[in-house]
């Protein structure tokens, strides 16, 4: 009878976070924001900003509103919007991005396609 609509507003300004020292084997789906600083060997999907911390790592596919790597990443990622490469992150794979920012320093060995999604 009555439709339940979903408002997302108790999520603004709040993330998620995988401490360092911590692995996860598995997928990750959040609609919020999420700090990565263990590692994850999966699949990771949100709504939100992701940060891989310098001491993150993921190996496997990102979709995300936008992105900053400070650790590693290798896989497949999808961002309608910024990606941030900081000096220190390693990244291997395929990218494709709406923006791209690059730090002196990272190492970036991956394919590249820049696109409005």
């Amino acid at each position: 009878m009555f439709e339940k609509v979903k408002n997302q507003d108790h999520l603004l300004g709040k993330t998620n976070r995988i401490v360092e020292g911590t692995s996860i084997i598995g997928n990750i789906t959040t609609l919020a924001d999420f700090r990565l600083d263990g590692k994850l060997t999966g699949n990771f999907s949100s709504e939100g900003k992701i940060v891989i911390g310098p001491s993150g790592e993921v190996v496997g596919d990102i979709v995300c509103k936008s992105i900053d790597v400070e650790g590693k990443f290798s896989g497949k990622l999808l961002t309608e919007g910024m990606l941030n490469i900081k000096s220190k992150a390693h990244i291997t794979g395929e990218v494709i991005v709406g923006k791209l920012a690059v730090e002196p320093g990272a190492k970036f060995e991956a394919s590249c396609e820049m696109r409005n999604l």
